[in-house]
């Protein structure tokens, strides 16, 4: 069996400024006032970390980041909640995205699952919002939910999906397909291969440079994904 971790934005879908005015709104509520700087877009840092940089970058004092990170944090899937319908009307579900999903869903010995930098409450809004959930199984997935430290989402996938599935899963049999540079550093740092997809704000030559043992432009060609994904694990048993 082969699992296979999707990342989630800009890889699946956008959001378009859903997760801007999320920042704005809930920022607004716990400091009081309007953040003039937001997180980069695209980086694939998880929820946490990008509170942290919120707070640290409109100068909240250090002694108050650790406390208001972790509420703005909590309250963060409930807001975007209230988003849904923006979100579906001025988002949308990336080239390829839905066949490719629903083809490694079909595909008997690969477990699609995710891991996103997302908290897993978020995950499912968005995954539900495009219509995506079902192709995926998110009871097994890694999310910045179970700790702001991407790379160690690998392994808490991998052990969920050995208790559900009754199978190994390690560096030989997992394999992540995300757009960001942070996709690629998880693969190498917390033990799977890595596709790396130039569907968000990193190029092909990045993604390639930065280590990605395989890149496609986008998600159109299905059969080609597919081999790639058989193609990771047969060279892990090689």
């Amino acid at each position: 069996m082969i699992l296979v971790l999707w990342d989630i934005d800009r890889t699946l879908l956008y959001v378009g400024d859903t997760d801007r005015l999320v920042y704005r709104q809930v920022f607004r509520e716990v400091v009081g006032r309007d953040a003039e700087r937001l997180p980069e877009r695209g980086t694939g840092v998880t929820m946490p970390l990008a509170v942290r940089e919120l707070l640290s970058s409109n100068g909240v004092p250090d002694a108050e980041v650790g406390h208001l990170a972790q509420v703005i944090v909590d309250r963060l899937p409930g807001c975007l909640e209230q988003y849904r319908e923006e979100m579906r009307l001025s988002g949308r579900t990336m080239p390829g995205a839905e066949a490719a999903l629903k083809a490694v869903h079909q595909s008997e010995g690969l477990v699609p699952s995710v891991l996103t930098g997302n908290l897993k409450a978020s995950a499912e809004i968005k995954l539900t919002a495009f219509s995506l959930s079902k192709y995926v199984d998110v009871s097994v997935g890694g999310f910045a939910s179970d700790s702001p430290h991407r790379p160690a989402l690998v392994n808490i996938a991998q052990r969920r999906s050995a208790s559900v599935y009754g199978h190994l899963f390690s560096r030989r049999n997992t394999v992540i397909i995300g757009d960001s540079l942070q996709d690629v550093h998880t693969g190498r740092e917390g033990g799977a291969k890595v596709i790396g997809v130039a569907s968000g704000t990193t190029s092909i030559r990045q993604l390639v440079e930065a280590g990605a043992d395989r890149v496609v432009s986008d998600l159109m060609d299905v059969d080609h994904l597919k081999a790639l994904i058989h193609e990771l694990a047969e060279i892990e048993r090689s």
